[in-house]
């Protein structure tokens, strides 16, 4: 590894740093919805075996090109496939993966200003700010770009001190502070009036409801998206492991801890919209279905903590400091291939790097703020439905048709020499070159014909 590159200094502190790029909004946003919408316990069964059988081996798959090429994603990419032909192919899906994350954090850090404003709002009202207070909970071209701002700036300053000393550094304190946030904020809506409803139809599944195609191609699609794969991070995170690093076994606990957030943000999300139910919220369409995710989170929850009298501040800033967390341990891993790329292709100072990649993202930001109706549901789809599966279905060919089995189990080897022989080894080979395609393909399919 090049002296001058970045690298995790601990097993730890990848693994935090992993799992917080995957452990995003997605997670405590879209799952628990998702699940409640189909069918609760039978859709945690059939996502918690997609999450292994698709999310697992692309993950394996991304760290291993990145720790292969110890380079940006463009690097790292041309290296398995050399030549020009192969070089201008790295360039141009490394470019792509760079701007897939680009996008996504153009909106992912405005409705990360809206949390961090759900946050200030209880905060300005203890103080009497009453103005400050409706302005930071209402929906404003102002409020809205104003705490993007403010989100890029707290991103950035992360990543400003680098890998060991910015992004596992802070992923290892605040992975740990959302777990707290998270279990307390479980065990306190537990206790909640309505709470054993919401608990119920979590965890209890509907059997009739497991056969079902749309269950199943949405508990993919949640299993698929809620890793982070596709645009690049998990790719440049490998690039940063040693060469001594057990990778199947590293991305078995990334899965692991991605996958017990989103179970504990089922347990807490769907038990309050039980209890917001049983304070007089609506819950439910006109047409009996669960509302959606945006409607939960920015609506529902809030009407609930309103009704909590004296403790609905401290409630709902500790709910909003969770969702801010989430959002910040994604944001700067979505950045970083950029920023790498900057810094190793281009040859510029990494705070250099850091500021032109956070002021493009954050100019992306602003231009959907001015134009919300038509910019941000388009670029959700071209980021989330088009550029993320499409560069995922290219990552799993690299590694399946374009790298040398040999060459792959030489690099596999390096932090698992008996993995030869394993079970892993007889499978994941065939797997990501066959199967996951296949599977991937129809995560594309769907995203345009539904």
């Amino acid at each position: 590894m090049e002296k001058d590159r970045g690298v995790f200094g601990s097993r730890i502190g990848f693994v935090m740093a992993a799992a917080g790029s995957a452990v995003g909004v997605g997670n405590i946003w879209g799952f628990p919805t998702q699940a409640a919408s189909n069918g609760g316990g039978a859709f945690l069964l059939i996502y918690l075996l997609l999450v292994f059988v698709l999310g697992y081996p692309m993950l394996v798959a991304e760290l291993l090109i990145g720790r292969h090429g110890q380079s940006s994603t463009v690097g790292s990419l041309s290296k398995i496939a050399p030549g020009k032909n192969g070089r201008r192919a790295g360039v141009f899906f490394g470019v792509a993966g760079m701007l897939a994350g680009i996008l996504i954090l153009s909106f992912y850090g405005i409705v990360a200003g809206w949390f961090l404003g759900s946050g200030a709002e209880p905060i300005a009202s203890l103080l009497g700010f009453d103005g400050a207070a409706t302005w930071f909970s209402s929906f404003s071209v102002s409020r809205n770009i104003t705490m993007a701002i403010v989100f890029a700036v707290l991103t950035a300053l992360i990543l400003f001190a680098g890998v060991r000393d910015g992004i596992e550094k802070w992923s290892r304190r605040l992975m740990p502070m959302l777990f707290i946030l998270l279990g307390g904020s479980v065990i306190f809506m537990l206790f909640q009036e309505g709470a054993v409803e919401g608990l119920r139809r979590y965890l209890v599944p509907d059997f009739s409801r497991i056969g079902h195609m749309g269950l199943i191609l949405d508990a993919l699609g949640q299993a698929f998206f809620s890793l982070s794969i596709g645009v690049g991070t998990m790719m440049i995170y490998g690039s940063y492991l040693s060469r001594n690093e057990n990778i199947p076994r590293l991305a078995s606990q990334v899965v692991l801890v991605d996958t017990g957030v989103a179970f504990l943000a089922g347990l807490l999300i769907i038990p309050a919209m039980y209890v917001a139910a049983n304070n007089g919220v609506a819950i439910f369409d006109e047409a009996g279905n669960l509302l959606n995710s945006d409607t939960l989170v920015l609506t529902v929850l809030p009407g609930l903590f309103s009704t909590m009298g004296g403790l609905r501040a401290p409630v709902s800033l500790v709910f909003f400091a969770l969702m801010s967390i989430a959002a910040l341990t994604s944001s700067i891993s979505m950045l970083e291939p950029a920023v790498a790329y900057l810094v190793e292709e281009k040859k510029q100072p990494r705070r250099r790097a850091v500021i032109l990649v956070s002021g493009l993202t954050l100019a992306i930001s602003i231009l959907i703020c001015l134009n919300f109706g038509l910019l941000f549901g388009f670029i959700i789809d071209l980021s989330t439905k088009i550029l993320q599966p499409t560069l995922s279905l290219v990552f799993a060919l690299y590694v399946g048709w374009v790298w040398k089995r040999d060459s792959v189990l030489s690099e596999i080897r390096q932090g698992s020499p008996q993995i030869e022989n394993s079970v892993f080894w007889k499978i994941w080979p065939f797997y990501v070159k066959f199967i996951c395609p296949v599977l991937v393909t129809v995560l594309i399919i769907r995203s345009f014909w539904g």
